[in-house]
């Protein structure tokens, strides 16, 4: 792997002190997830902006990160050798063994843990893209409703075990907050860009509303909604 300094994306997205762990992202759920972990560890970092209103993620410097041309993605050059890094949970994963946070060393905890964050990457998150795909962006490209009651239904679906998970806790797992909660909040935020509140019922989900209340409150999730900047 090539260091930050040569490799293609610094052609791109050039870095200013390759020397630091450097993110390429969009300010979209699976880009946040990163941030608010970033944030929450306070390291030092870059964050570079890859605009998927612009394609950016089809530029051969970042493809030269990630071939499937998804955010976010990471370059960690601290360690002995340079490393690089795509698909959100896999970062999260990467940054909390890394750094000793937010991830339990083992046991009960740490499955749980493991568990919730790929309930996320698995489930709510494709269920509730989708859903926001069929409902906001293509609504005047589909004619026929059957996508929509799909989706609609499974992100109902995802979110009534979420509700009936959180009664009585404020995190979904180890009773502590933990990369599974990073990557499940951003999804829960993205629902009333898509307008979706009501049709999905969001009011009903009274844990639900609550939970996303709660982290969205933290500084660094605050921070992550705007990192990196989408003008950039």
């Amino acid at each position: 792997m090539a260091s930050v300094a040569t490799h293609p994306i610094n052609d791109f997205r050039p870095a200013k002190n390759p020397e630091i762990l450097q993110l390429y992202s969009f300010p979209t759920p699976n880009g946040i997830k990163v941030s608010a972990l970033l944030e929450e560890l306070g390291v030092d970092y870059e964050a570079h902006t890859i605009s998927i209103m612009r394609d950016d993620q089809f530029n051969p410097g970042f493809l030269a990160i990630n071939p499937n041309n998804k955010i976010p993605a990471l370059i960690d050059p601290t360690g002995d050798s340079s490393v690089e890094l795509f698909e959100s949970a896999s970062i999260l994963i990467y940054l909390a063994e890394k750094y000793g946070k937010f991830l339990p060393a083992s046991g009960t905890a740490r499955a749980e843990t493991l568990n919730w964050l790929m309930w996320q990457m698995g489930g709510l998150g494709p269920m509730l893209g989708q859903f926001g795909h069929f409902y906001k962006f293509a609504a005047d490209k589909v004619k026929d409703p059957y996508a929509v009651n799909r989706y609609t239904d499974e992100a109902k679906r995802f979110l009534g075990v979420l509700d009936k998970h959180l009664e009585g806790k404020d995190f979904v797992a180890a009773g502590e907050y933990t990369i599974a909660d990073m990557a499940i909040w951003p999804w829960l935020k993205v629902v009333d860009f898509y307008g979706g509140e009501e049709v999905l019922g969001m009011a009903d989900y009274k844990n639900v509303t609550r939970y996303l209340e709660t982290h969205l409150a933290r500084p660094a999730s605050q921070a992550a909604l705007n990192i990196p900047d989408r003008n950039g």
